[in-house]
């Protein structure tokens, strides 16, 4: 009894104890009932969003587009089974009669797309530039808003070329390396240099071609997408032994004789603008590492190329039909010729002033 007696205090002291801690929860429960950190909100989902959470506004995009009528495509019934139309990474491979040209201009006029084309005019190259700039005017992106962005070292030069409304000449001055393979090779750093400090701020794709052709059929956005190559006329039905990779081991552009893909052409290739950076600086920056130790890749700038692509898969492959040149015949599987090279002595326009 007398011990029962002396826990009296304590046994008091917890139950008011217990008393506060009861009081001060309740009190916290309705104070926090709002929070996210209640317990209610944490471990109970509730599927209607608090009352007092307020998102904010979005602008909701433009979809409509025209009423369009065209024949259904059929699933069971390639519009093209003579050739490869995807890759094993399930890139698309470009060929007439496998894009309705409608349809894509519709969907790129909605997104009110931006489309720069690059070429280099340098030297005796500048002759190439009228018919390259007539010819673009008549088939290339007709309809979208282009910049041509003309790199040359005789800027007095440049043709007079009448241009549809909203495409625009720009003219960007560089040096003339004496050597043609310094030239090319040096084009990646310049288009590198360019889309970090001017494109990326005034198109959202970029085409990178050569100047001695010219356009003799529709290119348009249907060879847009992220990052693209096209497959060169000479080698798009050979075999890997057959490519002309580069094959030294010494050199940043090797691709050993067990692998390859395609074989891509050096002068026609581009992407987004992000896309195109990371490429170019790619190869600029194997060329230097090369360079440092006398190396020149087989096939300059190509080679590069080749191997990026190898290992950074583009996300569409644009058919020879792209980059064609009438020294390789007309096979059946080129249906048109949409960008020619333009016949020409080499040693004349390249080595002599």
């Amino acid at each position: 009894m007398e011990k029962l007696e002396r826990l009296r205090p304590i046994r008091c002291f917890f139950f008011g104890l217990c008393c506060v801690l009861v009081f001060v929860c309740s009190l916290s429960w309705n104070v926090m009932k709002n929070s996210p950190w209640h317990p209610r909100n944490i471990f109970i989902c509730d599927t209607h969003p608090a009352e007092n959470i307020v998102f904010p506004p979005v602008e909701e995009p433009d979809v409509r587009l025209e009423r369009m009528l065209y024949p259904k495509p059929e699933t069971l019934k390639p519009p093209r089974t003579d050739v490869l139309t995807i890759t094993p990474w399930l890139a698309p491979i470009v060929w007439n009669g496998t894009f309705n040209s409608d349809i894509l201009n519709a969907q790129f006029h909605k997104r009110g797309v931006r489309i720069g084309i690059t070429t280099f005019a340098i030297k005796k190259y500048i002759r190439f530039l009228k018919d390259f700039l007539e010819t673009g005017e008549k088939f290339f992106m007709v309809g979208h808003k282009v910049n041509y962005y003309i790199f040359t070292d005789r800027a007095q030069d440049i043709p007079n070329v009448t241009l549809s409304e909203g495409r625009n000449i720009h003219i960007i001055n560089v040096t003339a390396y004496q050597r043609w393979q310094d030239v090319t090779m040096r084009r990646m750093q310049m288009i590198r240099d360019q889309t970090y400090t001017r494109f990326m701020n005034e198109v959202d794709y970029l085409v990178c071609v050569d100047v001695d052709m010219r356009f003799y059929g529709s290119v348009g956005v249907e060879i847009l997408g992220d990052v693209f190559g096209t497959l060169h006329p000479g080698f798009f039905g050979a075999s890997r032994a057959q490519f002309t990779y580069d094959r030294n081991p010494k050199s940043v552009a090797c691709i050993p004789v067990d692998e390859g893909d395609f074989y891509y052409a050096g002068g026609y290739f581009g992407g987004i603008i992000e896309e195109v950076y990371k490429l170019t600086n790619y190869c600029h920056t194997a060329m230097m590492t090369d360079k440092a130790i006398g190396i020149e890749a087989l096939w300059h700038d190509e080679s590069y190329l080749n191997k990026y692509f190898l290992y950074y898969k583009p996300t569409k492959v644009l058919s020879p039909e792209y980059v064609w040149n009438n020294y390789y015949g007309s096979p059946r599987a080129v249906q048109i010729k949409r960008f020619i090279g333009i016949d020409k002595d080499y040693k004349e326009v390249r080595f002599r002033r």
